[in-house]
């Protein structure tokens, strides 16, 4: 089915060809037709299968119909880095159209936010926390909302937003229409659908708690001390352009990609001791290929949209299942097709059960002939991962660290808002430049 067959505006098809959406995928045909036509909807789909087009279509398409200048679509989601992704989709979807975006995020400076919602915006996407700050200021209008969406509903409460999403439901007047949507239904979040959604559709595509078909995944039992030299073995002889690694902890992760590094590859981290500019760096550059690996931690298992990563790596089994799907999730999307291997240890062993029990599958288990797996642990002092920390080693997180591996670029991104300065308000139509605001 193409996209002209679900009735939407010229101009939103006109953005989707250049944005090169071929057709729409499951969630997109299932959602849109309802959306449209005024129905609440609970929506479940595996992450990378487009959810987020599957409710800014249709809302666009409704508010080319309504007065300007009022804030008539609210979305709400849990991350700073999935809210800047909403947005770059909102601003592409909205690029032939008199539509503005707002943003509200925490890690920018509120006056540009005020500024721009004095102004007057008819998409608002915030997170929960700098939404609330807002509210509490009297400085959201929402009259006129007609949609509020939550995004990632289940990711949200697992961070404990559920106070905040109700205090600011309750914050909102009445609205013609909600929409969740979710990786996963589990039961608290049906609770929530019940109390906030009227007469439902559900919509649930694939099966629930699994990763998206294309994707091929391994485990590779290893020693816990072995796990940092396994990933450069992997890394020195496979055939990764594009990898994301995931870690445990934000120590083990700059740990890491220090280490890795120092190998000769090109790195960059991400974990929440950066400031929003050097957040925004970091997954700038590994969207642009400046860097092979990024090294991060769950911020990015739902926050990074990226189409080119070719391998996912768990250095650290999860602890949560869905954790491991959400981490899986961000290779392989779009169709596309991607490898997703998992570190374990054997302290890891009932974790990676867990999963398996989960997604209805038993991974392969992969040992590397030409890996030496009777290394001895290195003395105490020898502890594998650890940098030197020499006087021209040690980095702060406060300044702005040079790119790990590889020269520092001269060019900075001409992405949508470095460090959140300049306002948050801009329209999708923007003379030329997508992403540049007003």
């Amino acid at each position: 089915m193409p996209f002209k067959a679900l009735g939407l505006h010229s101009v939103l098809l006109q953005a989707t060809r250049e944005m090169r959406y071929v057709e729409p995928t499951p969630i997109q045909s299932a959602a849109i037709p309802p959306i449209l036509a005024g129905r609440d909807l609970i929506a479940a789909a595996q992450t990378g299968t487009g959810k987020t087009a599957a409710f800014l279509l249709p809302i666009l398409h409704r508010l080319l119909s309504l007065p300007r200048g009022t804030t008539h679509a609210l979305v709400v989601t849990p991350t700073r880095e999935l809210a800047q992704q909403i947005d770059d989709v909102c601003l592409g979807l909205a690029y032939h159209t008199p539509l503005r975006v707002g943003l509200l995020i925490g890690g920018a400076p509120m006056h540009p936010q005020e500024k721009a919602l004095r102004a007057g915006v008819d998409v608002l996407i915030a997170t929960p926390g700098r939404l609330l700050d807002h509210m509490r200021l009297n400085q959201a209008p929402f009259a006129d909302l007609h949609t509020l969406v939550l995004d990632e509903a289940d990711r949200m409460l697992d961070m404990g937003f559920l106070p905040d999403l109700k205090r600011i439901i309750a914050r909102l007047p009445a609205r013609k229409q909600t929409l969740l949507f979710s990786a996963t239904i589990p039961p608290v979040i049906e609770r929530l659908a019940k109390e906030i959604l009227h007469n439902p559709l559900p919509i649930q595509i694939g099966r629930r708690s699994a990763p998206a078909v294309g994707i091929t995944q391994a485990a590779y039992p290893v020693a816990e001390h072995l796990k940092t030299a396994l990933l450069q073995h992997l890394l020195r002889h496979t055939e990764m352009p594009s990898v994301l690694v995931f870690t445990r902890t934000k120590r083990g992760a700059k740990r890491l990609a220090h280490t890795i590094a120092a190998d000769g590859f090109r790195v960059s981290e991400l974990h929440s001791n950066l400031t929003q500019p050097q957040r925004n760096r970091a997954m700038e550059g590994f969207r642009r290929g400046d860097y092979q690996v990024l090294v991060a931690t769950n911020i990015a298992a739902r926050g990074l949209d990226v189409d080119h990563i070719t391998h996912v790596i768990s250095f650290d089994v999860p602890d949560v299942p869905d954790d491991y799907v959400h981490r899986v999730g961000r290779t392989g999307r779009a169709k596309a097709e991607g490898d997703a291997f998992v570190l374990v240890s054997p302290a890891e062993q009932k974790s990676l059960v867990q999963i398996e029990r989960q997604i209805g599958q038993r991974l392969p288990r992969v040992e590397l002939p030409d890996f030496d797996y009777s290394q001895r642990m290195p003395a105490r002092s020898e502890k594998p991962g650890r940098p030197h920390r020499g006087r021209s080693g040690s980095t702060s997180a406060k300044s702005a660290p040079a790119p790990l591996g590889g020269r520092v670029s001269a060019h900075t991104s001409g992405s949508a808002r470095p460090g959140g300065k300049g306002p948050s308000l801009h329209s999708a139509r923007s003379g030329g430049r997508r992403r540049r605001r007003r």
